[in-house]
Order: structure tokens, then sequence, then C-alpha cells
């Protein structure tokens, strides 16, 4: 006999209710309860499941009838959200304009990319309000530059380990320097992008003061003037792969350079925003608020941060930390 379709709507929409207020749904006492066999409930359990599919796209809310094998019935379990929140979408939108990182055309454009594909329609206007004025008064990069495009095929070039060759302007004598290099990363720093890579041209190593398998250069993807991704690959051992994550621990204003260690007294009010600012820094000692601070670190860029600190850095010297020790 047909099922009269009036009587299936109201026991999918009961089956649905039930799973929505968290109870288990068991085939046979169901089939029981609306006088129908067992396979008509499998068939309204796939029907609510085909419904909440089409409806993750409406919603951004994935969630799924599954069989709970302990509980012997089907359940209803939020999976996960495709959605961000609308204050997580807030706080990207304020990490971006806070970074400076591209013009103001690319940023109004990721902007209402972002909230248009992430907020609820209804609360887009709202979201939008809240960054305005910021947006109005962003100040882009001077060097104007639109790199995306170059970055992702750098990041390509990266994941494959192909050789790249690109001509670099180089700011210290304003020239355009050719570089065949081997990609192991692209990281931010301070308003821009970086790539870095080891040099494989031997003559040109020569003219670096420190160069070695340990310690990649570092360009900046704005200024990367053109650029080939080549067939050639490059390897590097697994047990030797860069680590741009520990990398960047240590490096501070994105200058290349030795590893080293140094030591520091700081007075300042806050030492978190030091060791925030150091992820490699440790306290070997406290006495009277001023902490003994010591960190690992590439080049010669925390010698500029030491220096913005004032009196509230005092630098210690190898000798110096032997004798206190």
């Amino acid at each position: 006999m047909e099922e009269i379709r009036g009587d299936k709507i109201e026991r999918v929409l009961q089956l649905y209710a039930k799973l929505a207020d968290g109870y288990v749904i068991h085939k046979e006492e169901e089939a029981q309860r609306f006088g129908v066999n067992k396979r008509s409930i499998q068939r309204d359990i796939d029907d609510i499941r085909n419904f909440l599919d089409a409806d993750a796209e409406r919603t951004g809310i994935v969630n799924s009838v599954i069989y709970d094998r302990q509980e012997k019935g089907y359940r209803l379990e939020q999976l996960y959200s495709l959605r961000l929140k609308n204050s997580e979408v807030l706080a990207l939108c304020k990490i971006l304009l806070d970074s400076r990182a591209f013009t103001k055309e690319e940023m109004t454009e990721m902007l209402d990319k972002l909230i248009t594909c992430c907020v609820p329609k209804s609360n887009q206007k709202l979201v939008k309000d809240l960054i305005s004025n910021e947006e109005f008064h962003y100040v882009e990069p001077r060097h104007k530059t639109r790199f995306i495009d170059t970055m992702w095929k750098l990041g390509q070039a990266v994941r494959e380990c192909r050789y790249v060759e690109i001509d670099y302007y180089r700011l210290k004598d304003k020239s355009v320097v050719h570089r065949k290099v081997k990609p192991v990363a692209i990281m931010f720093s301070e308003y821009y992008f970086y790539l870095t890579a080891f040099i494989d041209d031997k003559e040109v190593q020569k003219d670096f003061d420190v160069l070695n398998d340990s310690f990649p250069t570092i360009y900046r993807i704005d200024r990367i003037k053109g650029m080939k991704v080549l067939d050639e690959r490059f390897h590097i051992p697994y047990s030797s792969r860069f680590e741009e994550g520990e990398f960047r621990k240590r490096i501070q204003f994105m200058y290349g350079g030795k590893l080293q260690k140094v030591t520091f007294k700081y007075s300042g009010l806050d030492i978190d925003a030091v060791l925030d600012r150091l992820p490699t820094a440790k306290i070997l000692e406290e006495e009277d608020g001023v902490y003994t601070v010591q960190a690992e670190v590439f080049g010669k860029g925390i010698e500029m941060w030491l220096r913005s600190q004032g009196s509230n850095v005092e630098l210690i010297s190898d000798s110096e930390r032997k004798k206190q020790l």
C-alpha cells in the first residue's frame, strides 16, 4: 500500500525534532509508534541526512545523523562549522588591516570577500561598519606592488622543490641582481612577505660574509622584479629539511646572519612582551624586578630591537656573563 504523503512528512518532521532535541532514534520503536516497517524509518533517516547535507551549504554548519553502536540507534551530531563566527571574521579583518602588507585595492577586495563568504548576510553590514573607518584610512605600503600571484608561484616552487631564478632589486646599491636559488619558505614580518632561499651560484656565494648550508638568504617578495620557476629540482634530505617555524623563532626584522646567543638585562614593566617578541628567550634570573634574559637568534636584527628598548635593556657580553657565573 502506498504511503500517504502527509503522513510521511509529519513522521519525518517528528523524527527530525526528536533528533534535534538530542534523543536517539531506534528504528524498531519508531516503526511500531508510526505503524510502518523499519525500511520506511530508514528511508526517513536517509531523507533527513539528505536535507542536512543540502542545508550545510546555506548555514555553513555540517550536521549528520550517525549510527551510535553503543546506543544501538541513530543520533544527530554536529561535525564542524564551515563558516567562521562573526567575531573571528572581525579579528581576521583587523589583523589584515594592521599588517599593511597589501595595496589598498587588494586590501579592499580581500576584506569584501572575507565578509561576504564567511558572515551571514544579516550580519555583514555590522562587521563592515566595525572596520569601515580603519579601512577608509588604510595606508598602503610605499612599494605599491601587487605580488600575490608571484608569492603563489613561489609557494608552489617551495612545495615541489624546484629551483627559481629571480631578478632582485638590491637596496644597498639600488641595483637589480640575478640569482638562482633553492626556495624553502615564505614568511611574513613587519609589513612585508619574504622568500627564504639558499643561493646555488658558487661565484655569488663568495661575496657573502656569512653563507653556509645552515643559513638561508632572505628576499622581500615585493622587490622581486622578475622570476622563473625552473623544471630542475633540488633535494634536501628529510633530516636536513628547513623548518620555517624554528627559523622564525630565531630571526628578528628578517635580517639574516649567524646563529648566536644574546644575553641582556630587562628592567621594563612587561617581561611578557619581551618573551612574546623573542620566542626562544628564557629568563635566567630575576632580582628586584630586573630580569636577565637569554635568547637564540639569527643575524644582527636583534641589535635593532635591543636599541629600540632604550634604558630598559642592558646588553651583557659573554665575558660579563662568565664573571657572574
